[in-house]
């Protein structure tokens, strides 16, 4: 499924406009698709204000049965959070929360599942804007990247056990990129009650674009190669163009793709816990 939409400022008031396109692919090796993407647009000016836009791409953890089921069930459940949260909350303690009580929701399906329970899991990352902010929150190994001035650089870390050693000292970063704990999660959607989800907040500029991906783009397709293709003018066509590259360099794991591009910015400060416009 291929998106294409854009949400129109007007001139006279200056806020923020964004415009994406996303792309799911089985690959080639794969029978099924286990990702799931969702985002969600403000109806209004006020809502883009109060709430914001909202990006996420889970991608259900193979390993396990149902991923497909981890996947969609973490991002419906997260899409219904957000626009029934208090208007004007913040983006950061907003999306943990949210992402928390997805965990709970993935974890409760699968103990549903069938008699007994079945254990299923996901990865998860999210992406919301509002204002001239982005905050990304993610639990695994999908990332998110911020491609600016021609370069691609992640905003995320990835949950797995090679890295969490490698954080720790215990192995360098090249030890890291070849252990066989490389995939291994150290941290997903749906095997324990609670997750532990990292977020964090970042200015954004007019002419960002930010993409978020699962492992079986990213393991295939260099930061330098997302940034060229994705400062293209045509968003959808960068998105296709980039999973067939993963395609014809691998193909073997699903390939997922969101690519959103930033057009304008409202610059705010914040006074007791309210924003206002800067000029």
């Amino acid at each position: 499924m291929t998106s294409n939409n854009r949400h129109a400022a007007q001139p006279q008031t200056p806020m923020l406009d964004v415009e994406f396109a996303q792309l799911s692919d089985p690959g080639r090796q794969r029978d099924h698709n286990e990702d799931y993407l969702g985002h969600l647009l403000p109806r209004s000016p006020d809502q883009g204000r109060s709430h914001g836009w909202l990006f996420a791409l889970a991608d259900g953890v193979g390993g396990q049965d149902k991923g497909e089921v981890a996947s969609k069930a973490a991002i419906e459940d997260l899409l219904a959070g957000f626009p029934a949260a208090r208007a004007g909350e913040p983006l950061g303690p907003l999306l943990a929360r949210l992402v928390q009580e997805a965990n709970h929701y993935v974890y409760e399906v699968g103990r549903s599942a069938s008699p007994g329970g079945t254990p299923i899991a996901t990865t998860l990352v999210a992406c919301a804007l509002r204002y001239d902010r982005a905050v990304v929150a993610h639990v695994g190994d999908s990332r998110c990247y911020l491609i600016r001035d021609g370069q691609a650089r992640p905003l995320t870390r990835d949950h797995t056990v090679a890295q969490e050693q490698a954080r720790l000292g215990i192995l360098s970063a090249k030890e890291a990129s070849a252990a066989p704990t490389r995939h291994v999660l150290s941290r997903s959607l749906g095997m324990n009650l609670f997750v532990n989800v990292e977020t964090n907040e970042h200015q954004i500029l007019p002419g960002d674009v930010l993409l978020l991906c699962c492992d079986g783009f990213y393991h295939s397709i260099e930061p330098s190669e997302m940034a060229v293709v994705a400062s293209q003018p045509d968003l959808a066509n960068a998105a296709q163009k980039l999973v067939a590259l993963a395609n014809d360099r691998d193909g073997s794991d699903n390939i997922s793709v969101q690519l959103i591009r930033v057009r304008s910015v409202e610059r705010v400060g914040m006074y007791r816990g309210r924003p206002y416009q800067l000029r």
